[in-house]
């Protein structure tokens, strides 16, 4: 799963404001109710109860403001793997949010199927899966949780967000969606949902 995202703003969405290094600032993955595209916001952690969302959050999670180095390639951001959105949103130095749990229990599953974690059991407490990350060896406790038809049917508007979901129905000059033509030869559909053509 790749997705190709704005680099970290210089700025704060909400107040225009420079960030300064060591400033607490809040990143947020937002499907655009209007264009369907997905866009990042980046706002102090002290102008969040102004910052408004414009569409359907995706995730979200708080860092540090560090300044890009001179000569840094801002390009290298701008692609958002799995990988590095699992490493953004499991620091060990920051509790999970509630609302990424479930994206994070997903995207643990997809890394551990793909070698990049691996499973290291539960926490002393049992509540969260211990995962080892190939690359850096840190230890990422997971809320753990059952993967239950539930949980994936909860999921799946965050997922969408990230990896696209279907196209809307175009709309009729009305604004009401226009129906589906039929593009093959006409047919019954039987119970069993097969398909005869008619004679």
């Amino acid at each position: 799963m790749e997705l190709n995202l704005q680099p970290l703003a210089t700025s704060c969405f909400v107040t225009g404001k420079p960030f300064g290094e060591g400033e607490r600032v809040l990143s947020f993955l937002v499907r655009n109710e209007t264009t369907d595209e997905v866009v990042r916001y980046d706002v102090l952690e002290t102008a969040k109860a102004d910052f408004t969302v414009p569409g359907f959050v995706a995730c979200s999670w708080g860092h540090v403001f560090k300044p890009r180095k001179v000569g840094e390639n801002p390009e290298r951001e701008l692609k958002l793997t799995a990988e590095n959105l699992f490493v953004t949103l499991a620091d060990p130095t920051i509790e999970i949010a509630p609302e990424n749990e479930r994206l994070v229990q997903f995207i643990a599953l997809m890394l551990e199927r793909k070698k990049l974690l691996r499973p290291k059991g539960r926490s002393a407490d049992g509540v969260r899966n211990l995962y080892e990350h190939a690359k850096t060896k840190l230890i990422y406790a997971v809320p753990a949780g059952e993967l239950s038809p539930e949980f994936f049917f909860a999921i799946q508007e965050q997922l969408s967000v990230l990896v696209g979901g279907p196209k809307k129905p175009a709309a009729g000059a009305d604004g009401a969606a226009k129906p589906v033509e039929p593009t093959g030869p006409a047919g019954v559909v039987e119970p069993d949902g097969a398909s005869t053509p008619s004679a």
